[in-house]
């Protein structure tokens, strides 16, 4: 019985001590969470106007004017799959990794090809145990950090250029879009060629006056846009992540206090057993004395 004591004293305080460190976890997360949340939303109107005018010119700019509005037939395509470089935050990389291998495979059985890039050490394991999906390139330590716009702009023009050059005929991002602490949503979303905006059908289309000419503007805005949304992503995606961290460690510490406060019960019990037991054999021996 002292043995099975001794055990359950051990197990309580290895509960104990990890709950110190989720709760620690849950309050690292929360603090980059709320610098996080900041960022993206500061970000927002800036990203979504920029969409609305790269968009807008898509509409009435001449296609022909820039590779970046050259829409084509999807024969090969490019997959930016973003993901964290760290775990314990839940289902964070499990949805979006699921999502990434739907799209491949529902593109595939339309026999297009699928290249992907991986941004984050999860996405990277992930495919590398995976060699039946080609990746092309890896990239981490984006988000061990407060989010670079300098990653982002890097990431943007490398892809720009293969796709100016031929090599895709089209790019796609799927990543967790941030809704609040608690939820995020997974998106995928075509960044490459520009979509034009909707238009209603009353609606009458004209092209702006451009000053200077529409090639400079479309040469400086269109990469412009491209490197923004791509920014967007990476913001949208580091602020779900502390999010999912702090939720999971949130849930995990308050497990953990169940689990303790079950156990000390049981130890309770067990121990109150025992001393029942030790009292009883102490009676019983004095009895059989008398």
């Amino acid at each position: 019985m002292s043995g099975n004591l001794r055990d359950m004293r051990r197990k309580i305080a290895s509960i104990k001590s990890t709950q110190k460190i989720t709760n620690t976890m849950k309050l690292v997360a929360a603090a980059k969470f709320r610098r996080a949340q900041n960022d993206i939303l500061l970000l927002r109107p800036y990203a979504y106007k920029m969409h609305e005018m790269a968009s807008s010119l898509a509409l009435r700019a001449n296609p022909e004017l820039h590779p970046l509005l050259a829409k084509k037939e999807e024969k090969r395509v490019l997959l930016v799959t973003v993901t964290s470089d760290r775990g314990l935050c839940g289902a964070f990389n499990v949805n979006i990794l699921s999502k990434a291998e739907a799209f491949c495979q529902e593109k595939g059985t339309q026999g297009k090809e699928v290249v992907v890039i991986t941004v984050g050490r999860k996405a990277r394991d992930h495919f590398k145990r995976r060699p039946e999906y080609r990746v092309e390139r890896t990239f981490v330590d984006f988000f061990l950090k407060r989010v670079e716009y300098s990653d982002a702009a890097m990431l943007a023009e490398l892809v720009t250029a293969e796709f100016v050059s031929g090599k895709y005929d089209a790019v796609y991002v799927v990543y967790n879009e941030f809704k609040s602490a608690i939820r995020q949503e997974v998106r995928l979303e075509r960044l490459l060629p520009i979509e034009p905006m909707e238009v209603r059908e009353e609606e009458v289309v004209v092209d702006f006056i451009y000053e200077p000419s529409p090639q400079e503007i479309l040469d400086e805005l269109l990469p412009l846009h491209f490197k923004t949304q791509m920014y967007r992503v990476f913001l949208e995606s580091y602020a779900s992540e502390q999010g999912a961290r702090m939720t999971a460690m949130d849930n995990a510490t308050k497990n953990a206090e169940d689990l303790i406060k079950s156990l000390t019960l049981q130890y309770n019990k067990a121990r109150q057993a025992s001393i029942t037991k030790e009292i009883l054999e102490v009676v019983a021996g004095a009895e059989a004395l008398t």
